[in-house]
């Protein structure tokens, strides 16, 4: 009799295990719009210690996205640029904004009215500097792209306002 009560608890361990190995896979992933293949699509997180984004980010992209710092207003290689594409995370590649819903919103950032996907960014509150914002960042990585603001031009009023150091502009070759 003892070791059925043994075998049961063992069961019961492994059961909870597996259930809680299998919500910490589904943590690890994500769906997100790829614009290549104008699909949905189920992707890994992205996970690295500081040391690995310090090696494939330049300084300036490392404080920007890992440190959520802000370049300076035009200075940045993207708040002018006027080419047609894809700008994609440089952290992972996530494609985050189409430069058809880029704005000049005279604040020397990269601006635009709405992501590529609302499930290719990710919001939060943001207090910081006596202010109250909302940041938006790459729901795969964690990079610290920028912030959105309720004072874009219609149909949506909102300004996501970029760095570009947290961007990678891909030029449609159309």
């Amino acid at each position: 009799m003892q070791k059925l009560w043994v075998f049961f608890i063992l069961v019961l361990l492994f059961s909870i295990q597996s259930v809680a190995d299998m919500k910490s896979d589904d943590q690890r992933k994500i769906k997100i719009f790829n614009a290549d293949k104008n699909i949905y699509e189920e992707v890994e997180k992205v996970v690295k210690p500081e040391s690995e984004w310090k090696k494939i980010l330049t300084p300036e992209q490392f404080n920007v996205t890992r440190k959520k710092g802000t370049e300076r207003p035009f200075t940045g290689k993207d708040w002018n640029n006027h080419h047609k594409g894809i700008y994609k995370c440089i952290g992972c590649g996530t494609d985050l904004y189409r430069s058809d819903d880029k704005f000049e919103s005279g604040t020397g950032w990269p601006s635009f009215t709405k992501p590529i996907a609302p499930e290719n960014i990710a919001t939060e509150e943001d207090n910081s500097f006596f202010s109250r914002r909302t940041e938006v960042h790459c729901p795969r990585c964690g990079a610290h792209l920028g912030h959105v603001f309720d004072d874009g031009p219609a149909p949506t009023r909102k300004r996501f306002c970029m760095n570009s150091a947290a961007l990678k502009f891909f030029e449609d070759k159309k």
